[in-house]
């Protein structure tokens, strides 16, 4: 089967497939993941695609084959959550870290990625630069101005949770 005839094949099949793998699974978008696994292991072997007479049949039972797997590896995944129970209790996040994400949103875009970048993920400035696209100057004045307008938020909520407690003690 050459290209031409395979893509003919797919443009007929697929929808065809699609419809009986979702009555087999239930799931139109497994059905259609499914089908299009099948036609890509397919695509391999194209070429013998015609002497077995039978393509679209191959490629059903591949994606009806696939199907199962998927159901049977996302049971066996069910089975192992309900054996784990689940943790006790998980705290929440510390005031310090809520503050500093909320600080973080007020940032512009490309200064809040400089500074989750460099300090959360530990990464050198020129991997910053690589990692965005920037140059390392660009990084560096990103970097700066976003320390910056993060100590000025973050000053401002203590200095408000100060006179709140000044106003609780009053």
């Amino acid at each position: 089967m050459t290209e031409e005839e395979f893509d003919a094949f797919y443009a007929t099949a697929f929808p065809r497939l699609t419809g009986q793998l979702y009555a087999f699974t239930g799931d139109h978008g497994e059905a259609q993941d499914v089908v299009q696994e099948a036609f890509v292991r397919a695509w391999d072997r194209r070429r013998e695609f015609l002497a077995d007479g039978a393509p679209e049949a191959w490629i059903r039972t591949v994606a009806m084959r696939l199907a199962v797997s998927r159901w049977r590896r996302a049971r066996r995944w069910l089975e192992l959550v309900r054996r784990t129970p689940p943790p006790e209790h998980t705290p929440g996040p510390d005031p310090e870290r809520t503050a500093l994400v909320a600080a973080l949103r007020i940032l512009p875009e490309a200064q809040r990625m400089a500074l989750v970048l460099h300090h959360l993920c530990d990464m050198s400035v020129e991997q910053v630069a690589s990692e965005t696209g920037a140059p390392v100057g660009t990084v560096k004045a990103r970097l700066s101005r976003g320390r910056a307008a993060l100590a000025q938020v973050l000053s401002a909520d203590s200095t408000d949770e100060e006179e709140r407690e000044d106003d609780r003690v009053r």
